[in-house]
Parts: C-alpha cells; sequence; structure tokens
C-alpha cells in the first residue's frame, strides 16, 4: 500500500513546505510500519516522483503538540542518596599524615641536636632483635632457615660489624674492645673485628672550632695564642688533624713560646651520643642477658662507667699526671718510660693539650731495628727530655700539614732506624705494665701499638713513650695482693691457693680462667673443666658436636661469673690489658719471655709490698728466692721456642703457645681460636 502526497514545493524532500498542504499533511495519520511514502514534486511542465523507504527506527512526521523544556520539580525526585563519606580511609589517612610529620619533626630534631643519637639508638635495638631471632632460631645442629652454623655467625658478623662502623663513636670503642678478645670469638666474627682498629674519619675544622669556642668560650687563635695569617708573634697550628680516633682527633701546634703541642679535641657529636649509646648498650645486654640466660649485665654497670670516664678529658689528665709520678719514683722504670706533660691551662673536659712527642710507632718494626744513622752519641728528636729544634716553618702543603719533618736521623736513603733490639724494646714494656698491675694497682688498658712511642736515647738504650691515659682501672690492695698470689699460684701449679683466690671471685672452673689469664692451656689443674666440656662427644657429626661444645662453654662461661656479685670487674679491662700485651709480643717476634717476667713481678711485688707486715715480706722474700728456680723451667720452654725460630721452624714463644691452644680448641674444644687482632 503507498500513499502520495503531491504538492507545489522547492526541489527536495526536506525542503520547506507552504500553505494548507502543511497542515494537512501534519494531521495524516501515522502509517504503519513498512509502508512508503512518495513525494511528487511537480513543476511547471511535468510531473517527476521519488519513491524513499522509511526505516522503522526514524519518524518524520511530528503528531504531538510541542511542549517547551522544564526541569522536575525536587518533590518529583524524590529523596536524595547519601553522599559517600569514606569514613575508614580518612580515618587512616591522618593517621599517616600525624605519624609522618611527627617522624619528620622527630628525625630533624635528632640530627641538628642530638646527633642523630636516637637514630642511632633505634638502629642499634633492631639490629639486635634480628641477631637474637637468628640465633634463637637457627644455633643448632640443623638451622631452621638452612645453611649451618658457620653461615649464621658469618651473616651476624656482617651485621653487627656494619652497625658500629655506620654509628661511630663510642660503638668503635666497644668494637675494638671485643676486637681484642676476640680470639675466643668464631672465625668469622674474628675476620670482621681485625679491621676495627682502622682509622676513624675526621671531623671538619668548624666543628673543632666549636668544640673550642663552647669550652673556653673564645676563638682558637685567643686560647692558643696563633695565628693562621703567619702573623709575627704568634704560634701556628694545623687545621687537619694528623690522627683521629673513635672519641677524638689530635692536631699539632706550635705555641708562640716555640712549644710543639698536641691538641687532643673531642668530637663534637660525642657529648650528645655518649648517653644514648651507653643506655641503648644496656638495654641490650639486659635483653640479652635474660633471653640466652648468661649473667652479663650485672657487668655492664663497671663497663659503662669506664667509658663515660674515656670521654673526660680531666680525667685523662689526672691518670697522666698519676703515670708520670709513679714512674719517676720507681727506680726500675725511671729513664726507660716517658709520659708526656700536660698543659692543664690549655686544657678542659673536651680538649687536652699535651706535649708533643716524636717517635716511632711500636707497630713499625722495620723502624725500630734498622741500622741507627743519626750519628754516634745522638738520640732521636726529643728523646730523654731533649727539646725539639725550631726549624721555620714552611708554608702549607697540599696534605694542610705545617709540621716540620724531623727525619734526618734516617740518613740520606731514608732507611735508616733506630736501631734498638726489639727484646730491649719488649722488656720496658712487660716491665711497665707488669708494675702497674702488681706494684701500683693502677693500669692502662688500651696500650695498642698507636698508643706507644719508641724513641732513641743518646746513649743508644730505648725510651717507651705511653700516651692516651683515658682508660683507666684502679686495684684496691686487697685486690691486687690477690692477684699476685694467682699468678705466682699458676705459675707453680699451687691448685690450693688457686681454687682458693677463684672461690673468693666467685668462679667455680679455675682451671678454665686459669688458661684464660696465662693465654695458654693451663697443664697444672684436674682438667674437669676440660672434661665436662669435651664429655660424651665422641660418635656425633662434626655439626652436633660444634653445636654441643658452644653450649657447654656457654655453660663455662655462667661457671665463671656463677657469683657476679664477688666477681672483680677490674679483672675485665685488665685481661684486656694482658692481652694487648701478649699480641705486641707477639707481633714482634716473641723476643722475650713474656709469662716468665710476668710472674716474677707478681711475686716480687709481694716482696715489696708496703702494705704487709716486715715479717711477711721477708716470708714472701725466701719464696721469691725459690720462685726464681721454678721459672727456669719457664726458660726451658723459651729458648727451645727461641732456637726453632732461629732454625726457621717457628715465629717463637708466643706463636708456639699460640698453636698449642688452637690444637687444643680445635680437637677437643671444637672451638677455633685465632689471635691475629692487629691484622687489617
Amino acid at each position: 500500500m503507498s500513499l502520495r502526497v503531491a504538492e507545489r514545493c522547492s526541489y527536495g524532500i526536506k525542503a520547506q513546505c507552504k500553505g494548507p498542504t502543511r497542515s494537512a499533511f501534519q494531521a495524516l495519520p501515522k502509517p504503519p510500519c513498512g509502508t512508503s511514502i512518495r513525494f511528487f514534486h511537480q513543476p511547471s511542465k511535468s510531473i517527476r516522483t521519488k519513491t524513499i523507504p522509511i526505516q522503522p527506527s526514524r519518524r518524520f512526521i511530528q503528531t504531538q503538540r510541542f511542549q517547551a523544556f522544564a526541569p522536575p520539580s525536587p518533590e518529583s525526585l524524590g529523596k536524595a542518596a547519601p553522599a559517600k563519606e569514606y569514613r575508614r580511609t580518612i580515618k587512616w589517612g591522618k593517621r599517616l599524615l600525624f605519624v609522618s610529620a611527627v617522624t619528620g619533626i622527630a628525625y630533624l630534631v635528632d640530627t641538628q641536636f642530638y646527633a642523630s643519637s636516637i637514630t642511632r639508638s633505634l638502629r642499634t635495638f633492631g639490629l639486635g632483635v634480628v641477631v637474637a631471632c637468628d640465633y634463637k632460631l637457627n644455633f643448632r645442629p640443623e638451622p631452621w632457615t638452612g645453611g649451618t652454623i658457620e653461615d649464621l655467625h658469618r651473616r651476624n658478623a656482617e651485621r653487627l660489624f656494619t652497625l658500629l662502623h655506620q654509628n661511630g663513636g663510642l660503638y668503635l670503642k666497644i668494637g675494638q674492645a671485643i676486637a681484642m678478645q676476640s680470639a675466643v670469638l668464631p672465625p668469622e666474627f674474628q675476620k670482621m673485628f681485625a679491621r676495627m682498629f682502622d682509622d676513624a674519619p675526621q671531623n671538619e675544622w668548624a666543628d673543632v672550632e666549636k668544640v673550642i669556642r663552647e669550652d673556653f668560650g673564645k676563638s682558637p687563635e685567643e686560647v692558643f695564642g696563633i695565628s693562621f695569617l703567619n702573623e709575627p708573634g704568634k704560634g701556628v697550628m694545623e687545621k687537619k688533624a694528623r690522627a683521629s680516633a673513635s672519641v677524638a682527633q689530635v692536631h699539632w701546634a706550635r705555641l708562640a713560646d716555640g712549644r710543639e703541642v698536641a691538641i687532643k679535641v673531642q668530637k663534637r657529636e660525642i657529648e650528645h651520643q655518649v648517653g644514648w649509646d651507653l643506655w641503648a648498650f644496656r638495654v641490650m645486654m639486659k635483653v640479652y642477658t635474660y633471653w640466652f640466660d648468661l649473667p652479663l649485665y650485672s657487668l655492664v654497670p663497671y663497663i659503662t662507667e669506664r667509658l663515660m670516664l674515656e670521654t673526660d678529658f680531666v680525667n685523662e689528665a689526672d691518670n697522666s699526671d698519676k703515670m708520670r709520678a709513679l714512674v719517676d719514683s720507681e727506680p726500675r722504670l725511671k729513664g726507660r718510660v716517658y709520659i708526656p706533660k700536660i698543659y692543664r691551662e690549655l686544657s678542659s673536659k673536651r680538649i687536652m693539650t699535651a706535649e708533643w712527642i716524636e717517635g716511632v710507632r711500636l707497630w713499625d718494626k722495620e723502624a725500630l731495628s734498622s741500622p741507627w744513622l743519626g750519628g754516634y752519641g745522638k738520640g732521636s728528636p726529643g728523646a730523654d727530655g731533649t727539646p725539639l729544634a725550631v726549624p721555620p716553618i714552611i708554608s702549607e702543603d697540599e696534605t694542610g700539614h705545617l709540621k716540620p719533618d724531623r727525619s734526618d736521623w734516617k740518613g740520606r736513603s731514608g732507611k735508616g732506624g733506630l736501631g734498638l733490639p726489639l727484646k730491649q724494646v719488649m722488656t720496658t714494656m712487660v716491665d711497665l705494665f707488669s708494675a702497674q698491675m702488681f706494684l701500683w694497682g693502677l693500669v692502662h688498658c688500651d696500650p695498642h701499638p698507636g698508643n706507644i712511642f719508641i724513641r732513641r736515647k743518646p746513649n743508644g738504650q730505648a725510651e717507651l713513650v705511653l700516651i692516651d691515659h683515658g682508660l683507666y682501672v684502679s686495684m684496691t690492695p686487697k685486690f691486687r695482693h690477690e692477684y699476685c698470689q694467682f699468678w705466682k699460684a699458676i705459675m707453680t701449679f699451687d691448685n690450693n691457693t688457686l681454687s682458693e683466690i677463684t672461690s673468693a671471685w666467685g668462679v667455680k672452673a679455675p682451671d678454665l680462667f686459669a688458661s684464660a689469664t696465662l693465654m695458654r692451656p693451663y697443664e697444672g689443674g684436674d682438667s674437669s673443666t676440660k672434661d665436662r666440656i669435651t664429655k660424651d662427644l665422641k660418635g656425633k657429626t662434626p655439626a652436633e658436636r660444634h653445636y654441643e661444645v658452644q653450649e657447654r662453654m656457654r655453660q663455662g662461661i655462667r661457671d665463671i661469673l656463677s657469683e657476679e656479685e664477688n666477681f672483680p670487674r677490674e679483672l675485665l679491662f685488665i685481661g684486656r690489658n694482658m692481652r694487648i700485651v701478649q699480641g705486641n709480643n707477639q707481633f714482634l717476634g716473641s723476643p722475650v719471655n713474656r709469662i716468665k717476667m710476668t710472674g716474677s713481678w707478681a711475686s716480687r711485688s709481694l716482696v715489696d709490698n708496703k702494705d704487709l707486715s716486715f715479717g711477711e715480706r721477708f716470708v714472701n722474700g725466701w719464696k721469691h728466692v725459690l720462685f726464681k728456680f721454678v721459672l727456669l723451667s719457664s726458660d726451658v720452654v723459651f729458648w727451645t721456642s727461641k732456637v726453632r725460630q732461629w732454625l726457621g721452624y717457628g715465629l717463637g714463644m708466643e706463636d708456639d703457645i699460640e698453636r698449642q691452644m688452637r690444637f687444643i680448641a680445635k680437637d677437643q674444644l671444637g672451638v677455633e681460636l685465632n689471635h691475629g687482632v692487629f691484622d687489617g
């Protein structure tokens, strides 16, 4: 069916229609679906038709009356849905923002006002928890996380070493203390701590100047009478430190009166860090004491007290003056040992000005023993109280140093040395520290090679200069007397006296304690401690044996510290002194029989003890004569080792002792020992 509509209009289907025809067109009913509408355009001459198909979805006819658009009324829309508030997201976002702000402010305050002390403490606690958990989970024959016990030691040694170097300051000092006792630690720890004696980084001059101003209220120029512009009549000072340690650094200066001095300046951050560092140390030791069931915390207060005193340079100056007076009063040491002068008027709690020392460090074995080329009847610079020559100051070089070079005594080739016998050097050292322990009861506990200078006197004899008197321990007369008897007992295998003294000290393993003191196996005991450690180990795998021995060694530590209140805390640092002296002797090739000399001083001090009655001293004198004959047996061991050393079969007595200790420790105890504390 089709509907034809014709009318006159302009050409095209979308043309505008005119007249009543449009109304009639709009009034037409809607055609059914599928109907086609044909529009005819009738031109003046002829009629043409065109048929267009209608799409079902399109309409070309408006059948309703037009109405303007009006927005709906609010009533017609109904109630609006509530907006989504995201309360949980906003709450946690605020918390995150608050925590971030507080953390940022705390970090800023910590770094600007507390020298990162809080950050260092948190880092320590975090690592302490990690290490403790690692050992708690994996210290067993078959670690839970795989690997071996050696792997466990290695990764935790790396963690601890990294922490100590990141934190610096007193942490380095604590690390050095651990390093001196690292011979009884696992090999993985020994290798790490061998590098603890490297020089610490030095602070900038701006920090040094601030410390001087804070302590004296004046500039360095005003305090020391120096000038950095070479003004006439003024002294000079190097801005770059000559040496830098964990707590302080040393600058060379020449005062206006010509005296050359060493100005020791405490690093500025130490004052803020020391309290936090020692607090963190106490907390960690408290946790480890509880977690690993080891009686260690009772020793912590004494250790922290010693370390705290080491940061007080007034205390160091006092120790230096006391030791200087004691050395000058002892005929056996006067002229052989020199303690530098302290200039109190230029010193404070964080700054110490002392006499500058020219000499050879103990670790320079070649310079000690090479031939003397400085001329007959002459000594090395400053030796035997000779004032240092005052050559003109040269301009500052690229190293920042102004101090004149005094190496003429090395000859034109520069290969000369002090020409001293190493035996003479080491004899003086053992005599000095034995007198401190057994005669005076005032012990320097940090005699590592960097703190000992050697000079040649005009008569060709050695002069030992001892510096850095910050770490000292004092022994009561009663304890000093007991310590002399203890040493004499272990030299004569007097087990009754040995047990009596160690019991008074709260030690239940006398033979183990004697071996630790001698730093060699004690052969006069009943071997009960060794038997307890090595019992029932046959038939077990190496891993099981290694684990069992370390567990029993831990019990041995409990036995040594079984009565914590009676254990003399001084033994911790005295043992450190003896360990360093033993290492020095070994480093120089064991030129002296250290054990015999130490035992002889212990016995002789019982004779020289003025606190005893004349009768007691007379008895001790007779016993000392007999004791000297007993010591001849140790000479046999010493000279046997010396002959082997000359023939190229050994490195000396100290090395033979160490080899023996290593063999017994590894073969019978399953523990590896390594005494190379100065390596690296």
